[in-house]
């Protein structure tokens, strides 16, 4: 995703003010935090004063009450500075965990939310690095950057007007020297926000190629693509580092900068104060309350020039979670439901276009599916099969037609109610890392009894293999299932389908990962299951769909073949060339073998 290198003032504020938005909800311990602040920063310019009676107190005067309670009140400044600190700290951290905690919770319930399309369009890398690299960005512009913001900034408004009230003269400089700092942090900030925008992007791009190079370890090292991955992940880790490098450039140089005007500005001031002092004969303790002011006032003025860099990161941050949080989300404007489907399916003039430049995926489908009938889709890869079964529980929504189930366009009925009526199981099994109880029973608001459990296991003869594992259905299945055969993760995905006992099936490829003797079983299974149910298949393997009520061949996008197998077969046309391309191919390899 490219970027505008500049943010303009006025959206780099509207973000910053959104952000600060989040706060709200928490605002009695963020005021809580702003008043530890403004205690703390109370007490350096206190520091400074207590100076003078200090020095001309105990030194010059020899007072010697001032010698026993100075002691005391310095200890008492100290207490109540540690006190403030603490406050200020603590509580505007919670804040900005909350903060960080709720912007999370926003993004991750968006992304669930999220279209289909969409995540056709994102690389999940980058938005892993939204969820982690650049939610703790702002959560350092929420939290560090406020405290030095307010705390020193009012530590340098104290420090300042106690100095111009030992000598208001000097006030002339402090007006001339502003404009000069003002003008060295507009430019610094301009470069923070744009090389911020880039390293995100480039931490997107870190996080994309690992993830790629995790999950496709075994093609990585089947094809010896070790040097292939690391040299891409070293090429945009070594630009990562030099952006970084280039940030903390601008940084390491801006705020010398920045110090070195407020040096000059102190340096003129210490020189005339001295100066005029040696003139008026100004005490001992007020001249030297008077340096410790100036020397108090250099940390903060460091810390203010260096907060530039914190806050631009987290408003580009900001900006980049908030384009997740803005994204599009599924369109959800049904207002009907169904308890349990009757399962006729019909699609009328359907068709649906992926993106302009591509020809449709599915042109002018009209199909109509009775209760119980089993239906299956061929054709070559991107003839529509799967468009087709995609289209009916709406990961994707025509372009052109409608879609109704009993009747009822499937606009109509609210998606959690739509999708309560369908069951899938498709060739790419999508196991969670948790136990293989949980994973059968995914998604079911009450948790299933042992019983039904293991009903679903044997139908989906998953049973044997599961009691043979040392903790049975508790087992873990590891990230993604990858404890577990291919063929044993097919198998759990079937027994989840069954388990969820919808009126609509969709099985994708669904005996695919399964060996000669597991599939024959897992057939007559589904041929069960599918008896009374809507059924749609997906098959490139002719075999598992001969006894399909109807057999729908696609080319293009349209049917151009349909009947049962023996009257296809006899039709002599497409599907016949498909089949005898498939078994003759099959019994020449098992000849040669």
């Amino acid at each position: 995703m490219s970027h505008d290198p500049s943010l303009p003032t006025t959206d780099a504020r509207a973000i910053y003010r959104r952000l600060l938005g989040y706060v709200r909800p928490y605002w009695r311990m963020f005021a809580l935090s702003i008043f530890g602040m403004l205690i703390f920063a109370a007490t350096e310019p206190l520091f400074a004063a207590m100076m003078k009676p200090l020095i001309d107190g105990s030194f010059v005067e020899r007072n010697e009450d001032i010698v026993r309670l100075m002691p005391l009140l310095l200890v008492a400044l100290f207490v109540v500075r540690g006190i403030a600190g603490f406050i200020n700290t603590y509580f505007l951290s919670w804040v900005g965990r909350r903060v960080v905690a709720d912007l999370r919770r926003e993004m991750f319930a968006h992304l669930l939310r999220a279209p289909t399309r969409y995540f056709d369009h994102q690389g999940s890398g980058h938005l892993l690095a939204k969820l982690t690299y650049n939610v703790e960005n702002v959560s350092t512009a929420a939290t560090s950057a406020i405290t030095t913001i307010v705390r020193d900034g009012f530590t340098v408004i104290g420090l300042m007007l106690y100095m111009l009230y030992l000598n208001a003269a000097l006030s002339l400089i402090f007006l001339v020297i502003g404009p000069v700092m003002a003008g060295a942090v507009k430019y610094a900030t301009k470069r923070f926000r744009h090389h911020s925008r880039r390293i995100q992007d480039r931490v997107g791009d870190l996080t994309q190629v690992a993830q790629e190079a995790i999950d496709a370890h075994r093609v990585v090292k089947a094809f010896g693509g070790q040097a292939r991955e690391a040299a891409h992940f070293n090429a945009i880790n070594e630009k990562t580092r030099s952006l970084q490098m280039k940030m903390i450039a601008t940084e390491a140089a801006s705020v010398p900068l920045v110090q070195l005007i407020s040096a000059v500005a102190i340096a003129v001031v210490v020189y005339l104060s001295t100066m005029q002092g040696l003139k008026e004969n100004i005490s001992v303790g007020a001249f030297m309350s008077f340096v410790v002011a100036m020397g108090l006032l250099l940390p903060p003025v460091k810390r203010l020039t260096s907060v530039n860099a914190q806050l631009q990161r987290g408003i580009i941050a900001a900006e980049s979670l908030f384009e997740l949080v803005d994204a599009e989300e599924e369109e959800d404007r049904g207002t009907r439901t169904l308890t349990r489907a009757g399962g006729r399916v019909e699609y009328r003039d359907v068709s649906h276009v992926y993106a302009s430049d591509k020809p449709p995926a599915v042109e002018g489908l009209n199909l109509k599916i009775e209760p119980g009938e089993k239906i299956a889709l061929v054709g070559q890869s991107g003839s529509g099969k799967s468009t087709i079964a995609n289209l009916l529980p709406r990961f994707y929504d025509p372009t052109a037609g409608e879609i109704l189930i009993d009747g009822i366009p499937i606009r109509d009925l609210t998606l959690a109610s739509l999708r309560a009526q369908i069951s899938l199981v498709s060739q790419d099994v999508v196991l969670f890392n948790d136990s293989i109880a949980s994973n059968i029973a995914y998604g079911r608001a009450e948790p299933p009894t042992l019983a039904e459990l293991e009903r679903v296991a044997a139908s989906a003869h998953a049973l044997d293999f599961i009691r043979d594992l040392p903790q049975g259905f508790e087992t873990l299945v590891g990230d993604r299932g990858v404890l577990l055969s291919g063929g044993q993760r097919q198998r759990l995905a079937i027994a989840r389908a069954m388990l969820k006992d919808a009126p609509i099936l969709i099985l994708d490829e669904a005996t695919s990962a399964l060996d000669t003797e597991a599939e024959r079983y897992i057939q007559a299974a589904l041929e069960e299951l599918m008896a009374r149910r809507t059924t749609l298949v997906i098959a490139h393997r002719l075999s598992t769909i001969e006894n399909a009520d109807r057999i729908l061949v696609m080319q293009s996008g349209r049917i151009v073949e349909q009947g049962g197998h023996a009257e296809l077969l006899a039709l002599g046309g497409y599907y016949a060339r498909l089949h005898r391309l498939q078994f003759h191919d099959g019994m020449d390899a098992d000849a040669h073998a």
